[in-house]
């Protein structure tokens, strides 16, 4: 009899065990970062999401710096221990680095999901080395020019349909006191995306890009120097000593309404609106010289969620990877960070802001030096935010900046060669 209970007790303390959760060693850890701090919160939440359906995996985000970001990274990466499973890579020439390194998993065969996703988008993610995805695309951005409505309504200003217009508004501004364009020049991506959000309309957007692409035309061009010439004509409305104006300091300025305008790339918008509930922007694609010429935005695939070759936990990464591929996570993107989602199925005009942006991309143009010429070091862009901190500073004329570009690209650059 006593015999009998004690196999009853153990079975019953055996089916006990089973009905209890996972230990904890039994719940696989993987790192993921980002170089998105203003983000941590919304990435908290989806991660909590993704827990909730996946009690075996517990992720734990990592926000670096965008500056710091590429160099922290590439160490880790390099070193192999402290790496992390899944991480933000960039597009482009950006993955390029990465891919080639051996650094990223490729991802076709794991996911056939990505198949779905458009070609533009997945250019960003693809390596022109083999061809492979080496990340799954996550948002696009563009590249435009913000403004405060409320300004604009005191000083009875309307979105302006000519170059002309533009500079009067940013007059207007200026006369009332206002930073009339928050943009500084301390930074030199912040030259970059200034070019891009501000003078594409005077290059001619994709006809221009398509013939320096092939070797056509080069950067020495008369519409590509007068384009680099009117960033520089935008000087007298930037802050005093512009040079030493940080990208935070403009956000900042533009946040707290001291300044009217602000170039910049549409994933500002819910960070601004975040920091400042009481700001009324709205946003226009800088024109051109008359009302006829389209108003040209700069566009470009951003962020691709990627797994590092590395990692020893790679199921559990492609798990994670495989629900920021979802229309779930891409229509939180578009709700709570008002970017335009990269996954199939998600509704990206649901955000009105989203719908303005999509408005301005009906005449859209690659973003030239980031799309078009970041494969090789020295890097298009990195050529141009060097010279155009001179020339923004009157050390450079247009002529000389777009040399300095031409020369650097043309060193590897084939079709330069010729």
């Amino acid at each position: 009899m006593k015999r009998l209970l004690g196999i009853a007790l153990a079975l019953s303390m055996a089916l006990t065990l089973l009905a209890l959760p996972a230990f904890a060693d039994e719940v696989t850890e993987i790192q993921f970062w980002t170089w998105r701090p203003e983000d941590v919160d919304f990435y908290d939440s989806v991660i909590a999401d993704f827990e909730a359906a996946n009690p075996d995996i517990k992720v734990t985000q990592n926000a670096i710096k965008n500056t710091e970001y590429n160099t922290i990274l590439s160490a880790a990466l390099a070193a192999g221990d402290g790496a992390p499973d899944v991480f933000m890579s960039r597009a482009y020439g950006g993955l390029q680095t990465f891919a080639d390194s051996g650094y990223m998993l490729a991802l076709d065969e794991l996911m056939p999901e990505l198949a779905d996703f458009s070609d533009a988008t997945r250019g960003g993610a693809t390596s022109i080395t083999d061809g492979k995805v080496y990340g799954v695309p996550a948002v696009s951005q563009t590249m435009l020019c913000f403004y405060n409505k409320k300004v604009y309504e005191e000083l009875g200003l309307s979105v302006p349909a000519t170059w002309d217009e533009f500079i009067a508004n940013l007059e207007a501004c200026k006369a009332a006191g206002y930073e009339a364009l928050a943009n500084g020049t301390k930074e030199g991506w912040c030259c970059e995306f200034l070019f891009g959000g501000a003078c594409a309309s005077f290059y001619g957007g994709n006809d221009f890009y398509d013939r320096v692409i092939t070797g056509e035309t080069t950067f020495m061009d008369p519409v590509f120097v007068n384009a680099v010439q009117k960033m520089k004509d935008l000087t007298p409305y930037m802050p005093d000593m512009f040079e030493g104006v940080a990208y935070t300091d403009m956000q900042s300025s533009f946040i707290n309404e001291m300044s009217a305008h602000f170039v910049g790339g549409s994933y500002e918008a819910a960070y601004f609106s975040a920091e400042n509930p009481e700001l009324e922007y709205g946003i226009f694609a800088v024109p051109g010289e008359t009302a006829e010429d389209p108003a040209i935005v700069s566009v470009y695939a951003d962020m691709n969620f990627s797994i590092a070759a590395s990692s020893k936990k790679q199921d559990a990464a492609l798990r994670f990877v495989k629900y920021l591929a979802t229309p779930e996570f891409g229509d939180r993107i578009v709700s709570e960070l008002a970017m335009v989602s990269s996954v199939p199925g998600v509704d990206v005009a649901s955000n009105p802001f989203i719908a303005d942006v999509l408005e301005l991309q009906e005449n859209a143009t690659p973003y030239i030096f980031l799309v078009g010429f970041r494969y090789s070091q020295p890097t298009g862009s990195s050529l141009f935010q060097s010279a155009a901190q001179s020339l923004m500073v009157g050390e450079a004329t247009a002529e000389e900046t777009c040399q300095i570009v031409q020369d650097g690209i043309a060193t590897y650059y084939e079709p330069f060669q010729k």
